[in-house]
């Protein structure tokens, strides 16, 4: 069998998590994709997938050899687009991962231009509060934020937020407001759970732990946001996240000297990705976005 084909097979099986399903995305049969992959397993003298009667995923050698799957068939469409003479017009689907409210606030107005502008662009967002798997899932581009692990990965660093302790004016008349990290002690406190999840804040003079349980926790950054609106308590959230309640009084910014270091924004993509147009362009917009907004 074509070894390009089956390279197709194997890459949309690992994306569509089914043989049926990649059968379907390339207008072929089961059984086709079913020989496909056993041709490719067979040439390469392993096994790519784990395979049960409920679901299909990839061994450790299927995953190490996806990035160089999805790499060499980019290569391939990147060179039939510069013959064909249309390099420079983004098209196709560009598929994104953000954190929720940065995508949200600052990734989806980027997205939202691009479509209206180019016609032949398609896109599919992913909002969640955790890192994905870039390559298995095959996203094109994943914003980040806070420092990143060492992978084979291309980063471009967009810009930067920090850590902000914050409350309302109405809880800050009626319980007043820190003036040391010590007094933090005595103040209700609204705690996060899920990728956050801690016993403790980074300050800029160190990591100060909970004497006591958060009186409030939370699992979404709008809730956070939401309670210290309401004037529950002292929330530590990101910059971002607040800005438009700080600008607008509803929230003060407390402790500003012990803010700690402010945290990296990448986009992260395989560097296959970076040969095309539509991550080319929306590269160049998140840029433009972030000096728009001040978070460089």
């Amino acid at each position: 069998m074509d070894r390009l084909l089956t390279l197709e097979m194997f890459v949309a099986v690992a994306g569509e998590g089914g043989f049926a399903a990649a059968a379907r995305k390339l207008g072929s049969s089961p059984p086709a994709v079913t020989r496909g992959i056993a041709a490719l397993e067979a040439r390469l003298g392993t096994a790519l997938f784990h395979r049960s009667t409920r679901a299909v995923s990839l061994t450790d050698e299927g995953a190490a050899f996806l990035g160089e799957a999805r790499r060499l068939l980019g290569e391939l469409a990147e060179a039939e687009r510069t013959v064909r003479g249309v390099q420079a017009v983004p098209s196709g689907q560009l598929y994104l991962t953000a954190p929720v409210m940065f995508g949200r606030l600052h990734v989806l107005p980027v997205v939202d231009a691009l479509l209206i502008e180019h016609a032949a662009l398609g896109a599919r967002m992913m909002l969640i509060d955790r890192n994905v798997r870039i390559v298995e899932e095959g996203i094109d581009v994943a914003v980040r934020i806070g420092p990143l692990a060492d992978s084979g990965l291309k980063a471009v660093r967009i810009g930067r937020v920090r850590q902000m302790l914050v409350a309302s004016p109405a809880y800050l008349a009626r319980r007043g407001a820190p003036g040391v990290v010590a007094e933090l002690a005595g103040h209700e406190l609204i705690g996060m759970e899920g990728p956050r999840t801690t016993n403790e804040w980074q300050l800029a003079s160190g990591r100060w732990r909970f004497e006591r349980r958060p009186r409030f926790i939370v699992n979404t950054v709008d809730a956070a946001l939401a309670a210290a609106e309401a004037g529950v308590g002292i929330a530590n959230l990101l910059s971002y996240q607040v800005a438009a309640a700080v600008d607008a009084g509803r929230l003060v910014s407390l402790l500003p000297d012990e803010q700690p270091e402010a945290l990296p924004v990448h986009l992260l993509f395989e560097p296959s990705r970076a040969a095309l147009p539509s991550v080319r362009l929306f590269i160049a917009a998140m840029k433009a976005r972030m000096r728009m907004t001040g978070l460089v």
